[in-house]
């Protein structure tokens, strides 16, 4: 799972009148009961986690003097129920403002600087260096953006605050393994209020179970090494189960009059509820054509029982698209449709 990247907002200056109440704002503000409550609660953990085999040493070399965070749990607070989007987003505004030129310079520019490492990686592993590019895009615009957080303080401040305390108590005790083990140098556990780290944005239980050595040095290096962001990336989306040759998608024309009902998935989602109810049942592409589906883009369809779902963004009118199997494999990575199709509209870009 991997979470939106929320901007980075300020603290007023010293002495600044301020008029109204920002939570985001003055969140860092001292709260000393909130910070009595951490202190035990660190505590405790610091009990468990030892017994889980950390060493002492490292608990006190990464616990030790570590504060509490309310700027990070008031960013958590505020994160929308759903793909981290307002409703009255549009996915056409989303995806205007991240296929932007600078994004896709930098994509062509990390294109040709490891074309060697993408090639070889899509012929071992079956992941197009598209797909690892766009996720690469999307996470951290190529390393240009992985963000400033202290991940242990960030992770130990949610677990503590407990509205998803198993899900931020896993990470913690995951970014104090990759501590512990010597896996990556302390310093870099720097990333999103929510403790993604480095260019591919890895919670630590991802770094600790896909991180990968891309570069042949013998460290996985997610923040530093483009090889090795390529092939976390790709070791990543291979342990989801994306399968070889089957792509993420194509974009469609929907026929006007188009009986949406008559597609409607009835099956509730177990996972990622609220972004696959927007999706139809599966219904193969020959299924499809005969609906009256035509291809955006007029290249050749895959094979007629390739199964697809049917989604649209925006709703009806809006753009739409037949999603594959591999797909899910993107919302694996980040739970949005609008994060999934970006990534593989960036892939498409950079081809």
């Amino acid at each position: 799972m991997k979470l939106v990247l929320a901007c980075l907002l300020l603290a007023a200056p010293a002495g600044a009148q301020i008029v109204k109440a920002d939570p985001l704002i003055d969140a860092e503000l001292v709260d000393p009961a909130a910070e009595t409550g951490f202190e035990a609660w660190l505590s405790s953990y610091r009990a468990t986690a030892q017994a889980q085999g950390i060493r002492p040493a490292t608990l006190d070399r990464a616990l030790g003097g570590l504060s509490y965070s309310p700027r990070v749990v008031a960013l958590d607070r505020a994160q929308p129920d759903d793909s981290g989007l307002a409703s009255s987003n549009l996915f056409t505004d989303y995806l205007a403002r991240r296929l932007e030129p600078v994004r896709e310079a930098r994509g062509l520019a990390a294109k040709g600087r490891y074309q060697a490492k993408l090639s070889e990686l899509e012929a071992t592993s079956g992941v197009p260096a598209s797909i690892v590019l766009g996720v690469w895009g999307m996470e951290s615009s190529y390393g240009a953006v992985t963000g400033s957080f202290d991940v242990v303080r960030s992770l130990a401040s949610l677990a503590y605050d407990g509205r998803r305390r198993v899900l931020f108590t896993r990470e913690l005790t995951a970014a104090l393994t990759i501590i512990d083990k010597g896996l990556a140098d302390p310093a870099k556990l720097r990333g999103s209020w929510a403790g993604a780290m480095g260019q591919p944005q890895f919670l630590p239980s991802s770094y600790v179970a896909y991180a990968a050595d891309g570069d042949g040095d013998g460290r996985a290096d997610i923040w530093d090494s483009g090889e090795d962001v390529a092939a976390s990336i790709s070791r990543y989306l291979i342990a989801k189960g994306w399968r070889r040759g089957q792509g993420w998608g194509v974009a469609v024309q929907v026929p006007t009059g188009f009986d949406r009902e008559r597609v409607r998935n009835l099956v509730q989602p177990v996972d990622c509820v609220r972004v696959l109810t927007k999706h139809s049942r599966w219904i193969s592409l020959g299924e499809w054509r005969a609906l009256g589906m035509i291809r955006a883009d007029g290249n050749p369809w895959p094979g007629d029982d390739t199964l697809a779902t049917l989604v649209e963004p925006d709703g009806p009118g809006g753009p739409a698209y037949l999603t594959f199997g591999n797909y899910r494999r993107l919302l694996d990575y980040n739970c949005s449709n609008f994060y999934a199709l970006s990534v593989a509209l960036l892939g498409d870009a950079l081809k």
